[in-house]
């Protein structure tokens, strides 16, 4: 063994190269200004989940920035180097995060509707795709991605704009351009689910009784941590939170000035909701507080167009949001206002993001009062409500950004590592490390597999596919494309 780690020291750098290369023919984007570390803490917390421990680097100094190789990993193992004989969680997720799932596609399914929502479960074992043709489908991932549930709503409006899966995973909520939330029972032994003919699928009527009967659409849907509350954001400017126990609403918050185009909690308490708008606003709420002020804990402010997906890291203090401004923006809730004061001023163009491109002129604009901790370009929201998430812990140590694109690809961001741009390097940009290429129309949701290098991206083309590393050994079938026929109005 001391011939092997001695000799293992001096090709050390061969091996970081032969990783570095490695990642970088995986579509590692090239950048004319330098990469740095994000300077907040944020990256240090990201860094110490994600990065092993010094004593498997210190026998390569100034080399602290390239990943360390497996061979050395393994070997520093082998030679106790952590004293225990065993990884560290770190050392895992600094393993398992250098290897991208960007090998494929293989398919999952081929339809002719156009696919809204892609979601794992918690634990990896099931995966949910949501079609605008009133299908929702539920693959059991663990039996070769056979169908477990094939779901067909009710009383559908315009397409399924969310699905999300109980904690437990024996309930699947579904949400379209109604107040009424439909519910399914994912452990009945029924395969085809139709809506009140082989299973009743039970409706959560979130209109309040002083609304008037008017009739709204729901964006986002999201289940507690413990399974007993649902949030949901509307086309009414409101938050809604409905009590499953006591089946019944349990909460409306006028949120916003327009629509709410997506809500989620932002830690396990509960407490914390985190909403988006098309009034450019991120919003926190905090459900102690509401009775008294009725108001946001705070505003965060940054985003020169709506939002359309928010995805939180789960601590109750990051989080970060998709924007039609064309930008994943990365956000610390300490930096938040008490409220939006800023004005943007006079936008001198006009543009419509269902059906126009993003202005050139546009694109160099930056928010006055920018809060954000960093901002990641490089995709395109258009047309539809892209959406955007941190990677898995388990694998990854949340290290990644990935998100769909209307250029029907899926992006992946280093969340740490980021270069400035601009003429006087005032915005600090994330560095993108790999582009996956494959659909023909937007991927408007995409999902990585909680603790394999796996993820799936689901696209307006019909296509439901899956990207792995190293993938099962077989070269991935070509599939056959198809044309979705497009409509007027996109949600």
């Amino acid at each position: 063994m001391g011939y092997a780690m001695s000799r293992f020291e001096i090709e050390s750098e061969f091996y970081d190269a032969a990783d570095t290369v490695n990642q970088a023919s995986n579509s590692r984007s090239k950048f004319k200004k330098p990469l740095s570390a994000l300077d907040h803490e944020i990256a240090q917390l990201t860094k110490l989940k994600s990065e092993p421990k010094e004593h498997f680097s210190k026998e390569v100094p100034g080399k602290r920035h390239l990943p360390v190789s497996t061979v050395k990993m393994l070997a520093g193992r082998e030679g106790n180097y952590s004293g225990r004989g065993r990884f560290s969680a770190a050392d895992c997720c600094h393993m398992l995060s250098r290897y991208l799932p960007v090998n494929g596609p293989w398919p999952v399914d081929q339809t002719t509707s156009r696919a809204y929502v892609s979601q794992f479960s918690a634990d990896g074992s099931l995966f949910v795709a949501g079609f605008q043709a009133s299908q929702i489908r539920i693959y059991d991932v663990e039996r070769g991605w056979k169908i477990q549930k094939d779901i067909l709503a009710k009383s559908l409006r315009w397409t399924v704009t969310d699905t999300s899966l109980s904690p437990d995973q024996r309930h699947l909520v579904y949400a379209s351009m109604s107040p009424i939330v439909h519910i399914v029972d994912v452990g009945s032994g029924t395969m085809e689910s139709l809506a009140n003919v082989t299973e009743i699928h039970d409706g959560l009527d979130f209109s309040a009784a002083d609304d008037g009967g008017y009739s709204f659409g729901i964006f986002s849907l999201k289940f507690s941590t413990d399974g007993r509350e649902l949030v949901a954001g509307s086309s009414d400017d409101c938050i809604y939170v409905y009590d499953l126990e006591a089946n019944k609403l349990s909460l409306r918050i006028l949120a916003h000035t327009s629509d709410v185009n997506t809500v989620c909690f932002g830690d396990e308490s509960g407490h914390l909701i985190y909403s988006g708008s098309d009034d450019n606003l991120c919003k926190v709420w905090d459900r102690r507080c509401l009775n008294v002020k009725g108001k946001p804990a705070g505003v965060l402010m940054g985003h020169l167009e709506g939002i359309t997906f928010i995805d939180s890291r789960g601590d109750g203090r990051y989080l970060i949001s998709n924007g039609k401004d064309q930008a994943i923006k990365l956000w610390d809730i300490r930096k938040m206002s008490s409220n939006a004061s800023c004005n943007l001023g006079f936008r001198s163009y006009e543009w419509d993001y269902r059906w126009m491109d993003y202005p050139p002129q546009a694109r160099d604009l930056k928010h006055p009062c920018d809060q954000s901790v960093a901002t990641y370009k490089g995709h395109s929201v258009l047309r539809t409500l892209i959406r955007c998430h941190f990677s898995p812990v388990y694998s990854t140590g949340q290290k990644y950004i990935y998100t769909g694109s209307h250029d029907s690809c899926v992006y992946v961001y280093d969340l740490a590592q980021v270069y400035t741009e601009g003429m006087f390097g005032t915005r600090v940009s994330g560095e993108q490390v790999a582009a996956l290429k494959y659909h023909t129309s937007p991927v408007r949701d995409c999902s990585w597999h909680p603790s394999q290098p796996m993820l799936v991206s689901s696209s307006w083309d019909g296509d439901v596919v899956r990207w792995e590393f190293p993938g099962n050994g077989e070269a991935a079938p070509p599939l056959n494309k198809k044309r979705i026929r497009r409509r007027q109005f996109y949600l």
